[in-house]
């Protein structure tokens, strides 16, 4: 998942949640399994930490770190309630994504 088909590196903006309904966060990265193993590890000291959102309901990802950066910018400053459509679009129960692009431990 770190690299496109064609070697270059990939940017994601995500979406994290407590819970279903519950406290959502924004974040991007370059390393969308590393970045969010370390929200689930709690290893910094963050929103995500203090609030338990570890759960991936959301990502998109992109091939330029500008467009990447955009897009987050522009998903932290939406209402609530567009962000709970976006999640729920493609994943109305709110599952964890993380297993699924992780693979096996």
């Amino acid at each position: 998942m770190p690299e496109a088909a064609d070697g270059r590196r990939c940017y994601y903006v995500y979406i994290l949640a407590s819970r279903i309904g519950g406290t959502v966060y924004v974040g991007v990265t370059n390393d969308l399994i590393r970045r969010v193993a370390e929200h689930k590890l709690k290893l910094i000291e963050s929103f995500t930490k203090d609030y338990d959102v570890v759960r991936l309901v959301y990502f998109e990802q992109f091939d330029d770190p500008e467009n990447a950066i955009k897009r987050e910018k522009r998903l932290k400053k939406w209402k609530r309630d567009w962000k709970i459509a976006l999640i729920e679009k493609d994943n109305p129960d709110w599952n964890d994504l993380y297993p699924e692009i992780a693979g096996p431990p």
